[in-house]
């Protein structure tokens, strides 16, 4: 029983120490100043690796994430705003480096198109149920239709 807990301790420090942020930060890149490594941190952190493109730089080991980690420090040094650095990333990457990118008419445009395709479905498929309904209720028999098929089912009912 007490082998169990010991196990089961263990376990749960593996699975915490799996949640902890896993930065990719190298002692040698770090700043002296504290002030410019957080907002060099704070910069990272919005900035998408463009190898892994689902990481920021500030979580990648991918080499080209270290090379604009140290970009991002070197224009904080020289003296850039947070925005002049940013700015100068996108300049040189695109819109894309961004994880949360600005809005724009293309961001309007990617967000608009999907609700505007299902808005135009959900108009066809209303549309098109009031058609089947029209063409249903058209297709009523005739009393002479209706004496018809009453006299095959009956005649079929006597037979079996």
């Amino acid at each position: 029983m007490k082998r169990l807990a010991k196990l089961m301790a263990v376990a749960k420090i593996c699975l915490l120490s799996l949640a902890l942020p896993a930065l990719a930060v190298t002692p040698d890149e770090v700043l002296d100043d504290p002030v410019l490594e957080e907002r060099a941190r704070e910069i990272s952190a919005g900035l998408r690796c463009l190898v892994c493109q689902n990481q920021s730089i500030d979580d990648s080991d991918a080499a080209l994430a270290k090379d604009l980690r140290v970009l991002v420090r070197q224009r904080l040094v020289e003296g850039d705003s947070d925005q002049e650095v940013v700015g100068y990333i996108v300049s040189r990457y695109g819109e894309f480096v961004l994880l949360k990118p600005r809005f724009s008419a293309q961001t309007l445009l990617l967000w608009a198109v999907p609700v505007i395709v299902l808005c135009g479905g959900l108009a066809y498929l209303i549309i098109n149920a009031g058609k089947n309904r029209r063409s249903r209720t058209g297709m009523l028999l005739s009393q002479q239709e209706q004496a018809d098929l009453e006299k095959v089912l009956s005649s079929r009912d006597h037979d079996s």
